[in-house]
Order: C-alpha cells, then structure tokens, then sequence
C-alpha cells in the first residue's frame, strides 16, 4: 500500500542522491508531490529493502537489484526501467596530480591511498575493480587501495586528504557542492562494464501516486536534462 499522501520514501544509491534531490525538486515545483530520500550503496539498500524497510521506489547503481526484487515480487513487475548510465572518473584534489593520461598517474606510484568504493556492495566499486584490470593497473595499486562503502565514502575519502587518489563518479566531482575542484580525468567507458543504473516500483510504493509520478517524471526529456547536467549519460535521448 501507499505510504503517505502525496510523499513518497525512494532509496537512492549514493552516487546519484544530489541529482535525485534535484528531479524531485523539479517535479515538486509542477505537481506539488514530494519525495523523501535514504541514501546509501546499492548493495545495502537492497539488503534493506529484503528485509522489509517501506521504500517506494528503489534508484539503485546497477540492474541486477532491481530485477532481483522484481523477480522475488517486491516490486512491480514491468515496472523496471534504465533512468541514467554512471560514468567513472579517476579524480584527486590536487589539481596537477592527474593529467590528460590517468593511466599514467595511476602508473606513476607517487601516492599511498588510492580510493574506490566497495566492488561487493557498490556497482562504481565494481567497475572501478574492472577498470584497474582491463587497463593494467591492478598490479601498479595493489596495496595502496583503500575501501569505502559506497562512492559516496571513496569520494570522502579524497576530499579529506585520506587518498591522494579515487575512482569515484563523474556527478559527484562537477557537483556544484564540491568545492575542491582538483584534476579528473574520465576513464575510457570501454574499460568498465556500463553502469546502467536501474528505478524500479517497490510493491510497498505500488498506490503511491508520488512514487509512481517520480518515475514517469524521470523519463521525459526534462529529467533526461538535469541527469546530464549532473555528469551522467540519459538513457533516454533529449
């Protein structure tokens, strides 16, 4: 059933959570409906979701969630669908640490930390992971990887000065609330698997008119708009 009138509760995967905030801001200002969000790593909030916790709609970093709880009938069937495709960048604080070539950089050695979210829970984990082995690195950052929990606590982790170096998302280095603007450079998108984020209808949201509008919102050209400004590739062409 529905779980509130006009508000919906969605679960965010942490990489996409400012950018949501702004869809629904966007959507509140035409329709009035609201949106409250939790925020963490894809693999967490869908441990959450299993476990009963009332979200209406479920963003997650990856597809394999999503269709996971589609299959186990918490979420509306059909009702799945790709709303953003996550880029990956290689990203320090220090403005002249990374070049043209990240590769290089990472190649280099001159650094302790290199930061990336967990691979298990976090699907930028798991193409962070991916890219270090097709590009070669693995071997040049072993042991000077360390771990967060989701990209949101990789990113932290560089912006406090704990990692000269992360693999962190596009979105959150362009984000206007970063105030470090450092030096990035965007991993090639053939090093990764695509990062085809997910929303799916939870069942506990199927009559919540507020979750059911978020997500037909996040498929016009107007969203499709804010996703790309917020450094993500639309699924959907504007």
């Amino acid at each position: 059933m529905g779980s509130g009138e006009d508000v919906a509760l969605v679960a965010v995967a942490a990489n996409f959570s400012e950018t949501a905030k702004a869809l629904a801001a966007a959507l509140e200002s035409r329709s009035g409906q609201k949106m409250t969000f939790s925020s963490g790593s894809t693999g967490k909030l869908f441990a959450q979701i299993s476990a009963g916790a009332p979200f209406d709609v479920f963003l997650a970093a990856d597809q394999a969630r999503p269709e996971t709880l589609e299959a186990a009938g918490l979420a509306v069937p059909g009702s799945r669908f790709t709303y953003a495709v996550g880029q990956l960048v290689l990203w320090s604080a220090d403005a002249h640490r990374v070049g043209t070539d990240g590769a290089a950089a990472l190649r280099a050695g001159d650094y302790a930390h290199l930061a990336l979210a967990n691979p298990k829970l976090a699907p930028y984990g798991r193409a962070a992971q991916q890219a270090l082995e097709r590009l070669g690195l693995a071997g040049a950052v072993r042991g000077r990887e360390v771990f967060g929990q989701n990209v949101g606590q990789a990113f932290a982790l560089v912006a406090t000065a704990n990692a000269e170096l992360g693999l962190v998302a596009h979105a959150q280095v362009i984000s206007p609330h970063n105030e470090i603007a450092g030096s990035f450079w965007l991993v090639p998108q053939t090093a990764y698997d695509p990062v085809f984020q997910d929303a799916v209808l939870l069942v506990h949201g199927r009559d919540n008119a507020a979750a059911r509008a978020f997500l037909a919102f996040l498929k016009t050209p107007e969203a499709a708009r804010i996703i790309k400004r917020f450094g993500y590739l639309p699924e959907k062409p504007e």
